[in-house]
């Protein structure tokens, strides 16, 4: 167990894992996620559609040349974990994990140390808002090529972020090659029917006593992190809308009626 580890508030990271049906949570955290439900009774359900759309995007951007990922604020290794769903259409794919949660971090390093590959996959610890140790970090593991476009993933993680988000994802995106992807999921409440709207705010109220306070942002706002990037068909839309039939997506076609009521923004897009 990493030594600094706090047992003390539930973690976001852990919470996801358990609401994906992982093992990689304490008991504050399943007491959290199962406040969560009793608030929102498809929180499951829409864990999944998340993770669906991280797997929808990565298999898109490997069909544009993309084959190297960079996925800060992994999380804790689950089901389709960014560098299966990679080297599944290009076997040479690359990838390095960013968390900043000890049990993420630890789990991801014995996931690849048992099916990982050291000259293609790594792991490391590091704070989205710090690029540049995390850029450096990065590409120190010598698993990523600077000169080659990369998939940058954000998915589920900039809503925990509060100041200084925006201009964190500007330095990524300048330090970017061209020709690279940029793929961001955020939650948001801009256009929630009134019953989602209603229950997000409970849960964001909840997750202000987690080890990070969650926020929702605007349809604007989440647009605005993909700044002059090009954004691709069909933009920034709810996540059940982003290419649903490019896929296995199970969850995601419970939310197409209402694809609002996934509550969660998602889009990618290329820098030029």
């Amino acid at each position: 167990m990493p030594e600094d580890i706090d047992l003390d508030r539930p973690n976001p990271a852990r919470v996801y894992d358990w609401l994906l049906g992982g093992e990689a949570n304490w008991a504050v955290d399943r007491e959290f996620g199962e406040q969560i439900l009793q608030v929102t009774p498809h929180a499951r359900a829409g864990a999944m559609v998340n993770r669906e759309f991280l797997g929808r995007a990565v298999r898109y951007c490997v069909q544009q040349g993309i084959t190297q990922f960079l996925d800060i604020g992994s999380g804790v290794p689950t089901v389709g974990n960014v560098h299966e769903v990679a080297q599944s259409l290009a076997p040479d794919s690359r990838c390095v994990y960013v968390d900043n949660e000890p049990v993420a971090v630890a789990h991801s390093k014995i996931l690849l140390e048992r099916h990982g590959d050291p000259e293609r996959h790594a792991v490391l610890r590091g704070d989205l808002r710090d690029v540049r140790d995390v850029w450096k970090q990065a590409l120190g593991t010598g698993v990523l090529d600077p000169d080659r476009p990369v998939g940058l993933l954000m998915v589920a993680v900039l809503h925990f972020i509060d100041e200084g988000a925006h201009e964190a994802v500007a330095r990524y995106r300048e330090l970017l090659p061209a020709g690279s992807h940029l793929v961001v999921s955020h939650g948001s409440y801009d256009g929630v029917p009134a019953e989602q709207l209603a229950q997000l705010e409970r849960v964001i109220k909840q997750y202000q006593r987690s080890s990070a306070p969650a926020q929702g942002r605007s349809r604007d706002e989440v647009t605005a992190f993909f700044g002059d990037f090009d954004l691709v068909e069909p933009g920034v839309v709810w996540l059940p809308q982003w290419r649903p039939g490019e896929g296995e997506s199970k969850a995601t076609a419970q939310f197409l009626d209402n694809p609002s009521s996934s509550c969660v923004l998602g889009g990618v897009a290329r820098k030029a």
